[in-house]
């Protein structure tokens, strides 16, 4: 863990105006950590603009500050426009510029372009960046980030970036998890968070439909590997069934994980055209660098990738003997 690095800090306090974005299919991590900074920069008088290129999950809607995050790239290159050269761009928890989607390479046309992330296999793109692939989260990092500020963490802030913290973490059961992460936790409780509130909100707010969906994922399990790797899958014809969306199935692969015997989790996302995987791994597998061998990435226990023009049967096809070479190493 090191210290925020010293040309980002003066980009921070010297610019007026700071485009906040995050990647696609924003996670806990993402919307927590760009909600928590634009609270602390809005604090120092700064103007700030959060924006993702699609709506905020239903999920997460609870987070201060989501109804204002914006979606219309117009009113960024407006907002870059009026400030001129007092402008600074931050990607936060983005590995690469193509995580931003469609609009990363006119987002990383504003300069400085900052980067602060925690993913591995960011190669550091940007004008300015903060990468530290060992930590829990970006929201961990931008907690740090509040103190070498010497800036204070309102109640609001410290929602967002417990979301991002507790989510990134599994509930705190990944290898990532950290005494500095448990302590930075224990800060933002202090600051009035409540661990039972903020788990009911992410983890126990089941629909009925949600909980109709869970039971056809469940129902596609795979097991390979002599138990070692659990695969689930879901398609379009499940949601329309329960009257569902993908965001429900928000974090349905940590179940398959759970299994005693499972040391990789893998769930394949039929979306129409492009199958999404997102891999979860306990013990001594690194899904990273298994996402990397088909142009995703992450970290060691939590990773993705996608497929364009391949069935759900074809992903799993390729994905499962390499990782079966994976956990044979």
């Amino acid at each position: 863990m090191s210290r925020v690095p010293d040309d980002l800090l003066a980009a921070v306090r010297s610019r007026g105006c700071v485009v906040l974005a995050t990647h696609v299919n924003p996670d806990g991590d993402a919307l927590g950590s760009q909600l928590g900074l634009a609270d602390i920069l809005a604090g120092m008088g700064k103007d700030v603009l959060c924006y993702l290129e699609e709506p905020v999950p239903h999920l997460y809607r609870f987070l201060p500050g989501s109804d204002r995050v914006v979606t219309d790239l117009q009113q960024v290159e407006r907002f870059a426009e009026k400030a001129a050269d007092d402008i600074l761009c931050i990607s936060l928890d983005c590995g690469d510029l193509q995580r931003l989607g469609g609009s990363g390479r006119r987002l990383g046309a504003i300069h400085p372009f900052a980067v602060i992330d925690h993913h591995r296999g960011n190669n550091g793109f940007g004008d300015l960046a903060w990468i530290e692939p060992d930590r829990s989260s970006t929201g961990e990092m931008i907690y740090d980030l509040a103190v070498e500020l010497d800036r204070p963490i309102s109640s609001d802030c410290a929602t967002c970036l417990y979301t991002a913290i507790v989510t990134d973490t599994g509930s705190f059961r990944y290898e990532s998890t950290s005494s500095h992460t448990f302590a930075v936790a224990g800060e933002l409780v202090a600051l009035g968070v409540r661990p039972d509130a903020m788990a009911e909100r992410l983890f126990d707010n089941y629909s009925v439909g949600r909980l109709q969906l869970l039971q056809r994922v469940l129902a596609t399990l795979e097991m390979y590997d002599d138990n070692r790797i659990a695969v689930i899958r879901v398609t379009g014809e499940m949601l329309r069934q329960t009257g569902s969306t993908m965001e429900d199935t928000e974090n349905f692969i940590n179940l398959p994980r759970a299994v005693n015997t499972v040391e990789v989790a893998v769930f394949l996302k039929d979306k129409g055209g492009t199958v999404a995987v997102s891999m979860r791994a306990k013990g001594r597998c690194d899904v990273s660098r298994v996402a990397a061998r088909f142009g995703g990435g992450g970290h060691r226990n939590a990773s993705g990738f996608r497929v364009a023009g391949c069935s759900l049967d074809g992903v799993r096809d390729m994905l499962i003997p390499v990782l079966e070479r994976e956990l044979a190493q």
